[in-house]
């Protein structure tokens, strides 16, 4: 197939590992990148060997690029998909796709009008761990799944990270609670109601160049969510308790047994099952998994089902529903009661392979 040609719209931290990976896949071809720290893109493209765009509108006024994959910060997400789409290219965007669902739901509705793809990050639940996982629920391995544990412990971005203000702005619920719901709607449905708990564990912190910051967004959040298909999700973000806390991944809880995913975000975690009441007993994966995250693995499976023409794994809408868990969130948060939700998405396919 001929590759599909991307151009890259922000040069940050995760930016080199999206288009390392995409530079392993014959079926996309990486043109060039911009930001709006030109000198971040000259450089960023010189590592690379790709083009250097002098700004945004140089990069989409490109008619070889057909899709651009926005790498942006979260707040930033919003307006440069809009522009993306208004000039005609496909968009991958990382996540949250917007940060309230009505942004979400117009960008959904523009790419519809426009004709064009949109997909949105996290596409985690491609990997091999994930996959096996998802192939048990499905077999009924352990009956009916009506409860689901998903832990999403995060650390304290300040320790790794050279400019985690915009995270803190953000909170831990959108920007990786989004990889656990993601997994979760796809396996069960959309969320039909959602209650919330959150509250500002560490409000004074400082940069890794010992510059101090305060923080209003809560740090930490709890959240019970009802799915369509009746699982209740148990979602614990936060960022405050490091990686090397013993409550991590997404425990599936059925009729007749458990399984255990130890990682949501990376493709090699452990899979394991117990019948009921007996001990948990690793399960082997589907195929041998990836090391990690292979970041371009979404932009390849849009490449892939463009080709193919069918639906890409990780759409917008699917991505809008999650900005709507998230908004109800906050809101049941700042009301203290419930929220209810009715919008709705097309589930992804499983992987061929773990059909």
């Amino acid at each position: 197939m001929t590759p599909l040609r991307v151009g890259v719209i922000g040069c940050g931290n995760i930016a080199g590992r999206y288009v390392s990976d995409m530079q392993r896949y014959s079926e996309v071809e990486v043109v060039g990148a911009t930001d709006v720290d030109v000198a971040r893109a000259q450089t960023f493209a010189q590592e690379h060997k790709i083009k250097a765009y002098a700004d945004l509108d140089a990069l989409l006024a490109d008619d070889s690029i057909q899709l651009v994959v926005n790498l942006t910060s979260h707040f930033a997400h919003l307006e440069i998909t809009t522009q993306a789409l208004n000039a005609g290219k496909h968009v991958h965007s990382e996540k949250p796709l917007a940060l309230t669902f009505a942004e979400a739901s117009s960008l959904v509705d523009l790419a519809r009008a426009k004709g064009l793809r949109l997909g949105s990050s996290p596409f985690t639940l491609m990997g091999e761990a994930q996959q096996t996982a998802w192939k048990l629920i499905r077999e009924g391995k352990a009956g009916k799944i009506r409860v689901a544990y998903a832990e999403v412990n995060w650390g304290r971005i300040e320790a790794w990270h050279p400019a985690p203000g915009p995270f803190y702005e953000v909170g831990a619920l959108f920007d990786v609670g989004v990889y656990p719901l993601t997994i979760l709607t796809a396996m069960f449905g959309p969320a039909r109601r959602v209650q919330s708990y959150g509250k500002v564990l560490y409000p004074d912190r400082v940069t890794r160049e010992g510059v101090p910051f305060h923080i209003n967004t809560p740090d930490f959040v709890v959240s019970m969510i009802e799915l369509a298909d009746g699982t209740v999700v148990r979602l614990t973000t936060n960022f405050y308790v490091g990686h090397h806390n013993k409550q991590i991944g997404i425990e599936f809880h059925g009729d007749a047994g458990s399984v255990y995913l130890s990682n949501w975000h990376n493709f090699d975690g452990e899979v394991q099952y117990t019948p009921y009441g007996e001990s948990y007993q690793p399960v082997p994966l589907l195929k041998e998994a990836y090391n990690g995250v292979p970041w371009g693995a979404g932009i390849r499976d849009m490449a892939l089902a463009m080709r193919d023409n069918r639906p890409h794994r990780f759409t917008g809408e699917q991505a809008a529903h999650v900005v709507d868990i998230l908004e109800s969130s906050v809101k049941s948060m700042q009301t203290q009661a419930p929220v209810s939700l009715s919008s709705s998405f097309t589930p992804p396919a499983p992987m061929e392979w773990a059909v």
